[in-house]
């Protein structure tokens, strides 16, 4: 029977009670694979614009933020100084990197290599903290969170042999089995299951983790803006101002970020469920539309008129993190933000407008307004959570 006195087979593997909520080295190191992934993440969707290459560079995305996810909640429970974890980190960092290498070819030749690194990572995290944790509730968790990980690695594989035309439709598939696990309490009927109240998460290391992968999400809206410029060769007075226009926006969404989820923030939901939502979904969107930001950028920087494609990414990128915006409140703080439901319905008129005359307005008539919305919105939110302090 499980329990939660039992101390770990492998001496030192847990993490001490008076530093749990410490953010060690390792997950820095770790982390450093991921500036790659979402550098060829923002290439894989700037060289297809379509709704297919939406949905391919989406996958894709859903993947390698899995695959940080789970890790960094392994995290939780591991010691960061621990040797055995830190070969952990290091084996894992290296599937992490063979899916980043693989991005730009997932759906083509590479879809093997992509798929097998991440059913790699799924597989061999979950076995470590089993075997790391034998006898504890912890290793039971974990059974049932492989075996969803081994189902969902099934269908990750299969795709990734089939014809590229039909791997999309399979992968979303594993993607939907991945991303249901934790809703459903990793549960098969009769099997397995792990509710949300047996996982004993720290909300302190948590935020952090996922404060620490967003600035990596911003620090590449800079390389994209450095690489543009290269590119571009010497810079007219338009190329110049695309670049201000575009490092005040990468400014504008950390003030906005900061200013909800940044040190301080307390209080708010801390069980596992709210922490699910708040962190694996809610930064899930957040990161996800920093990357559509960056895009952004570096499209305004590298096309000097406007095209469907363009308004729709300068536009969604806000509307995404946005998105990731509203879960993140609900789910930590049980409320609904109006200000950013008002700010949601502005940038979709901005978007309206943008689609029907971007062919009659120059690139800043949209860039501008977008900005101002999310200044708007960022200033709120400080000066809300100022007086919420004082109070």
């Amino acid at each position: 029977m499980a329990t939660e006195t039992t101390p770990p087979p492998w001496r030192g593997i847990g993490r001490r009670a008076d530093r749990r909520s410490e953010v060690g080295p390792v997950e820095l190191y770790f982390d450093l694979v991921y500036v790659f992934a979402i550098i060829q993440i923002s290439h894989l969707f700037i060289e297809h614009l379509t709704w297919r290459g939406f949905a391919e560079t989406a996958v894709v995305f859903a993947a390698i933020w899995w695959g940080w996810n789970y890790t960094a909640w392994a995290m939780n429970w591991l010691n960061p100084n621990n040797t055995r974890v830190q070969l952990l980190n290091a084996v894992l960092m290296l599937a992490s990197l063979g899916m980043a290498v693989a991005i730009p070819y997932a759906f083509a030749d590479s879809g093997l290599l992509f798929a097998g690194c991440f059913v790699f990572m799924g597989i061999v995290r979950p076995l470590f903290m089993i075997v790391g944790f034998r006898g504890e509730r912890l290793a039971a968790n974990y059974r049932a969170l492989v075996a969803w990980s081994a189902l969902a690695g099934v269908v990750w594989i299969v795709g990734a042999v089939l014809p590229p035309e039909e791997r999309l439709w399979v992968w979303l598939l594993a993607v939907a089995i991945d991303y249901a696990a934790p809703l459903v309490n990793f549960t098969i009927p009769g099997l397995v299951s792990a509710p949300m109240d047996r996982w004993q998460t720290d909300p302190e290391h948590l935020a952090e983790r996922n404060r620490l992968v967003f600035i990596i999400a911003l620090g590449e809206s800079i390389l994209l803006m450095g690489g543009a410029l290269s590119d571009e060769g010497v810079a007219d007075a338009g190329v110049l101002l695309s670049l201000l226009t575009g490092f005040i926006g990468l400014t504008v969404l950390w003030w906005n970020y900061f200013a909800l989820a940044g040190h301080d923030v307390a209080g708010g939901q801390g069980g596992t469920g709210a922490l699910r939502f708040a962190f694996a979904y809610a930064h899930a969107l957040m990161v996800f539309g920093a990357i559509l930001v960056a895009v952004s950028i570096e499209l305004r920087i590298s096309h000097h008129g406007l095209d469907p494609a363009t308004v729709l990414v300068v536009v969604g990128g806000p509307l995404v993190y946005l998105a990731g915006n509203l879960l993140f409140l609900r789910s930590r703080f049980s409320r609904v933000a109006r200000s950013r439901l008002v700010a949601v319905a502005v940038l979709l008129v901005i978007g309206a407008a943008g689609l029907a005359w971007y062919d009659r307005i120059p690139v800043m008539a949209l860039t501008v307004p977008v900005l101002l919305v999310m200044a708007t919105l960022a200033f709120l939110t400080a000066r809300s959570r100022t007086a919420q302090a004082a109070d």
